[in-house]
């Protein structure tokens, strides 16, 4: 008897359903499954991994901020064309070039009289305020700096091994004593402090505000920088009390006044210097620190052709704009967390190393270089018109090279300062600030004097002859003062005495009635030379 099927059962073999109601398409074949999975796979694509911000639209891609990047092939020229280039290398100003022919005017170029003139009027006001007749002359002064310099040479950490007997410096006892050179350094000011506590509310740089932006001043007007300069923060070591010390864990000393600064790449000259004292006022709202110093520092320098050489901290895709408007093109490292880069400049899984990714925007190129594995660097350059990469191991591209050699302008010129920098402890930060404009000059006028004369020396000996020719009118004033009151004094001892020999010269202080007639030195009978005999015609 045939098995009897209910038809329910039936009608879900026939026309299978859910529990729902809804239809189940009926199972196939392994053949046929096989070709709907092929047409399948040609028909849609696989999804796209995207960025939580970003949209993509074939080549082009949009950073979180908006701006749009298209992808570039290495060795194709860019969407932009770079500008001309500063044409000439870095040089002295005409009336600079025209002027110096000595050390001494090179140095006076940056330390003005002026400005000397200025800071000894504020000495004397602080020096009279303890002893009404105190005085110190502009020679003075200069011998001053001159011994501030040797000590820089000869590298003595105390004024004691300056003037000691078996290790100190000849040139320094020679040019003045000891207790007055403490003397000078106790009183030395740089403003007026009767109005200082009124200007310090408006200027945190009021106690040297003056002097240093003569100095910053003389540096812009002295030399014309060539095409590149480097921009770059320099960490002077000081631990004086002041409101804007500043702690930086990379630098070679933790604690000191910063200072951001541009410099000639090539010859290393300080073109500008800013002090960084916290928080500016007149730093407009949204831009950032190191996009405003970029900004002050270049600002005599524009509409040139001239490249901004820079690290990550002032580097912004906003910077190489408003620097291309002026014309003027940068190169630097961009920080990977920059809002403005495209979110595949970020990635680096499944980057190859030594692997090179171009992106362009209106003006501007980023290349992205995988130097390790899981490491890239990213470099924005505004003065490159193709990016390519060299034949070498690694495949470097150009800009990497380039940024690879010119980046290190600031540090290696910080280098150079403090090879024979004349900074020595001090309480008052003025003084500290004034220590590093003497380096800074030194260094400039050492570059200006090689620039004028053609003649190269090393920098040790400029340091030594600078301080030479610093004292020179000094020492001179200093001999005929000494003569002066050698001649002021009686032809003999009063009577019933005798006085010391000031010669000392074959003697230890004998007793001597008779002078010499040339420097009028009371002689005793050691230290006396007799002439030789003569004949009228030779005596003649």
């Amino acid at each position: 008897m045939p098995k009897l099927y209910k038809l329910e059962k039936i009608l879900s073999e026939v026309n299978p359903v859910t529990s729902d109601g809804e239809e189940i398409a009926e199972p196939i074949s392994s053949g046929e499954e096989e070709e709907d999975e092929e047409e399948e796979e040609d028909t849609v694509p696989p999804p796209l991994k995207r960025g939580r911000l970003e949209e993509h639209t074939g080549a082009e891609q949009k950073a979180k901020d908006g701006t749009v990047w298209r992808e570039q092939q290495l060795g194709r020229p860019l969407l932009h064309r770079p500008i001309e280039g500063y044409p000439a290398d870095g040089q002295p100003a005409v009336p600079v070039l025209r002027g110096v022919t000595t050390r001494l005017q090179s140095f006076l170029c940056f330390i003005t009289l002026d400005m000397l003139r200025s800071i000894q009027q504020w000495t004397i006001q602080h020096g009279q305020g303890a002893q009404e007749s105190w005085f110190v002359s502009v020679h003075e002064l200069m011998a001053f700096i001159a011994i501030v310099f040797l000590r820089g040479v000869t590298k003595r950490q105390t004024l004691q091994d300056s003037w000691s007997e078996k290790l100190g410096n000849p040139l320094i006892m020679k040019i003045m004593a000891r207790h007055r050179f403490q003397d000078i350094m106790r009183h030395l000011r740089f403003d007026d402090k009767e109005t200082r506590a009124e200007r310090v509310e408006t200027d945190k740089f009021a106690a040297i505000s003056n002097v240093w932006s003569s100095f910053v001043a003389n540096c812009i007007s002295s030399y014309n920088p060539g095409r590149h300069i480097a921009i770059d923060e320099q960490l002077f070591p000081t631990k004086t009390r002041c409101c804007f010390l500043q702690n930086s864990a990379t630098k070679p000393d933790k604690f000191g006044m910063k200072f951001w600064v541009a410099c000639d790449m090539q010859t290393k000259y300080v073109c500008n210097m800013i002090p960084c004292l916290g928080k500016d006022p007149s730093r407009a709202t949204g831009v950032r620190v190191g996009e405003d110093a970029a900004m002050k520092l270049m600002q005599p320098f524009l509409d040139k052709g001239r490249t901004v050489i820079t690290k990550d901290f002032f580097m912004s895709l906003g910077l190489a704009e408003q620097l291309l408007q002026q014309k003027t093109t940068v190169l630097g490292e961009m920080n990977k967390v920059r809002r403005e880069l495209p979110g595949s400049a970020k990635q680096t899984l499944g980057r190859q190393q030594y692997s090179t990714q171009v992106f362009s925007t209106s003006g501007a190129a980023l290349t992205v270089y995988a130097p390790k594995p899981k490491k890239i660097v990213c470099i924005l350059s505004s003065m490159h018109g193709v990016v390519e990469t060299t034949d070498t191991g690694k495949k470097k591209p150009n800009t990497v090279t380039d940024y690879n050699t010119m980046k290190r302008g600031v540090d290696v010129m910080d280098q150079m300062v403090r090879e024979y920098t004349v900074r020595t402890a001090t309480q008052r930060w003025p003084v500290a600030v004034f220590y590093n404009m003497l380096d800074i000059a030194a260094l400039n006028a050492h570059i200006l004097y090689q620039a004028c004369t053609g003649v190269e020396e090393r920098r040790v000996d400029f340091l030594v002859e600078l301080a030479q020719e610093l004292a020179h009118s000094h020492v001179g004033a200093q001999k005929a003062s000494v003569k002066t009151r050698l001649w002021q004094q009686p032809a003999a001892p009063e009577p019933g005495k005798r006085a010391k020999c000031q010669v000392k010269r074959q003697c230890n202080r004998n007793h001597a009635t008779m002078r010499c007639a040339d420097c009028y030195k009371y002689t005793c009978g050691r230290c006396r030379k007799e002439a030789v005999w003569k004949c009228h015609d030779c005596a003649a």
